[in-house]
């Protein structure tokens, strides 16, 4: 039998320890593969299942949704038209290995007259929203009987908490404030003002720290994710655009689709 040195047996033993951190790190990055939410397709004019549409209001009017290409970047194309839905999906991420969510969006203009203060103005060129199911200890027992009074009107859907990502009229980007009907929906303005439109706009955001910091937990599971652009309030017409919606890890990059530079913002 042959022996081997001790020089050798070190190199051997540190060759095979590089090789399984190696395969190690092979299988985390297969653990926190990218988490494709939307990614449509420019041949069908509308979204596919799961998306679907998501009123809560009836009483007014559907924003209308279609698949279009634009500026070369398959997307769905939102109109408001004194008008109020989401386009939205159910969906299965896990904040802990995914929290990042990235995606694209623009508008044509913002809303005029808007207010995210009021009732009255609370309508936006664009908005991501995500709803939320929180563990018991992150609620009061007000809270918790408030949800249940609401979910008793407005259906057993509602969620325990929700973020909207919202394209705003004049507020700072970062603001982050409570929406105007319930304090169990916050609010963050992602983009402001009219220096971006006309132009896709890559983003990405924490959304495990954003519920962290909102809503106290870092046990929250998202349910669904939705986009909108919603004018009922106000009135007002506004069309905006959204595609590349995707959660990847901490440490991963976007991963969005390439556009001609010409037509794109990239955030800072």
């Amino acid at each position: 039998m042959r022996v081997l040195s001790p020089r050798l047996g070190s190199q051997l033993a540190t060759c095979y320890w590089l090789i399984c951190l190696g395969l190690l790190s092979l299988s985390s990055n297969c653990e926190a593969a990218e988490n494709a939410i939307g990614r449509f397709d420019a041949t069908h004019s509308t979204a596919p299942p799961p998306w679907q549409l998501i009123r809560f209001d009836k009483s007014a009017p559907p924003t209308s949704y279609s698949v279009k290409e634009w500026d070369g970047l398959a997307a769905v194309e939102a109109r408001a038209e004194s008008s109020m839905a989401l386009l939205g999906r159910k969906v299965e991420v896990d904040l802990h290995d995914t929290p990042i969510l990235c995606w694209r969006w623009r508008v044509e203009h913002v809303l005029k007259s808007a207010d995210i203060h009021k009732r009255s103005g609370d309508d936006y060129a664009a908005r991501v929203y995500l709803a939320l199911s929180l563990p018991d200890e992150a609620m009061s027992l007000t809270t918790k009987a408030t949800l249940k009074i609401a979910r008793s009107i407005w259906g057993k859907d509602m969620p325990d908490a929700a973020i909207n990502y919202v394209w705003d009229n004049k507020h700072p980007i970062g603001m982050q404030v409570a929406n105007a009907y319930t304090s169990r929906a916050q609010m963050i303005v992602q983009q402001t003002g009219n220096t971006q439109a006309g132009k896709w706009v890559e983003e990405r955001v924490n959304v495990k720290t954003d519920v962290a910091k909102l809503f106290g937990t870092d046990k929250a599971r998202l349910f669904l994710l939705a986009i909108a652009a919603d004018s009922d309030n106000t009135k007002e017409n506004v069309k905006s655009g959204f595609a590349d919606l995707h959660f990847v890890s901490e440490n991963q990059s976007c991963n969005f689709t390439p556009i001609s530079k010409f037509n794109i913002a990239k955030e800072k």
